[in-house]
């Protein structure tokens, strides 16, 4: 934000319901620097309405918060080696990360407007009877869904911030010293009991797959942005088995509805779905690739990719991979180990060409892709080909003017090969962990760490 233009706080200003506020922001030529430097009396100045000053001071409030935790993660990832490449590995990157989310709750977390009456009860220091202790409980469990942005599973840490909190406000809470596992407790099976009848959130249902919940059952795959228009995509139906006849049949039709431009999309889900033993076999056979695609050429099809991870692992590898560049990008672009690399300073180039928020996420989000191997000490000619010729066998992708929306170029490479053309980073990087569990193939070692990480975020682990 410091870097940014009087346009583009223009447009943050727009974005946050605040469009009445503009013309005054241009008449005083108020850059991002600018914005974070207002106190008080100069957005009293600056912005006539009360409502107005309130909102936009909370909103520079939270990002110097945001800030002030970001730098001290980067202190940490700086200090912790003098060779950081060489010191850090997945988990270690994980849990910076983490302290760093876990350092934005503990600045920000506040406990909830009671209602009058706990107030009341609250206030006269009373210990609260069962139904008053379901009430304080009920707003905790609502406050703490709007700090998780509506997710329903808090981790560890969080419940602990929330229960010391209330703890901290009210100590005649913690009965003879073991209030805190009670109320940790209780607050606990609330989340529970919140989730219990909810059937169609997505993280609600990956973990009552994950802990057992709805075993053998099956349910539609959620990657909509990644299939093909109208297409139904059920991702744990059990495979039929078919004899050789019947099995040549499918494998007939699949090929020569490849070679179609109006394609069967419905119907090749059910045909892949039925030959998905027979190909597993092979790939355990480890017969070639080449014969592989031959058989089966749709799985050069991104969402075939997909889906066929997906029957594999019951993960959604594309929606996986959008959340974790979305996530760490910018966490991955603040560290010093890649300050100086070529693609931080092709990116850094190419951003002060443009002022479109969209064009300005998707640069960022490419460039951490890109960057990964980087952060983890491992061989980037193993990952990614930028602006050069593919030179191993392993899958690599092969990237072309990375940073230029209208002619860039992303392409899944196998011995060689061009396996699958794909729209953008997101899909690229969800294409190239897929092609390694899809095709087995054993991740190189000086790769390792950086394949790791990605697959320790998409399992969940």
């Amino acid at each position: 934000m410091e870097n940014w233009s009087v346009d583009q706080v223009c447009n943050w200003l727009r974005q946050r319901n605040l469009g009445e506020l503009v013309p005054k922001f241009r008449e005083e030529e108020v850059s991002g620097a600018a914005l974070l430097a207002l106190n008080d009396r100069m957005v009293q100045q600056l912005v006539k309405k009360i409502g107005h000053q309130a909102v936009l001071m909370d909103l520079i409030h939270k990002y110097q918060q945001q800030k002030s935790g970001l730098e001290s993660l980067t202190r940490c990832c700086e200090t912790a080696s003098p060779k950081f490449p060489e010191a850090i590995s997945g988990k270690n990157l994980k849990s910076f990360f983490a302290r760093y989310k876990t350092l934005q709750w503990t600045s920000s977390y506040a406990l909830p407007d009671f209602p009058y009456d706990v107030k009341c009860l609250l206030a006269e220091k009373k210990c609260p009877d069962h139904s008053m202790r379901i009430r304080i409980i009920e707003f905790l469990q609502a406050d703490m869904t709007k700090y998780l942005e509506g997710s329903l599973y808090p981790n560890s840490q969080q419940y602990n911030i929330v229960v010391n909190a209330l703890l901290q406000a009210y100590p005649f809470l913690d009965e003879d010293g073991n209030g805190f596992l009670l109320w940790k407790r209780a607050l606990k099976d609330r989340f529970k009991y919140v989730r219990r009848p909810i059937e169609d959130d997505e993280q609600v249902l990956r973990n009552k797959c994950k802990f057992g919940h709805r075993r053998g059952q099956s349910r539609k795959s959620s990657f909509a942005e990644n299939k093909p228009d109208g297409v139904q995509v059920q991702a744990e139906e059990e495979p039929v088995h078919l004899e050789g006849g019947a099995m040549d049949v499918h494998i007939k039709w699949l090929k020569q509805e490849y070679m179609k431009t109006q394609r069967n999309w419905k119907e090749v889900d059910n045909r892949m779905n039925v030959t998905i033993e027979v190909r597993r076999k092979m790939i355990g056979d480890k017969a070639p690739l080449k014969e592989i695609l031959r058989l089966f050429p749709f799985l050069r099809c991104p969402y075939q990719l997909f889906r066929e991870f997906q029957l594999l692992t019951h993960m959604d590898i594309y929606k996986k991979t959008v959340e974790i560049l979305e996530v760490y990008s910018e966490n991955i672009l603040s560290l010093y180990v890649v300050r100086n690399n070529p693609i931080n300073i092709m990116l850094q180039e190419n951003l002060k060409r443009h002022t479109e928020e969209d064009i300005l996420k998707y640069m960022k989000m490419t460039a951490a892709c890109l960057l990964l191997p980087d952060v983890f000490g491992d061989d980037s000619s193993l990952f990614a080909a930028v602006n050069e010729e593919v030179k191993v066998v392993t899958p690599v992708l092969e990237v072309k003017n990375p940073f230029n929306v209208n002619s860039c170029e992303f392409a899944l490479y196998v011995e060689r090969e061009e396996l699958a053309q794909l729209d953008d980073c997101t899909m690229a990087l969800a294409a190239l962990v897929a092609a390694f569990h899809v095709f087995d193939i054993p991740c190189p070692k000086r790769i390792h760490r950086t394949l790791s990480f990605l697959e320790s975020l998409v399992f969940e682990v």
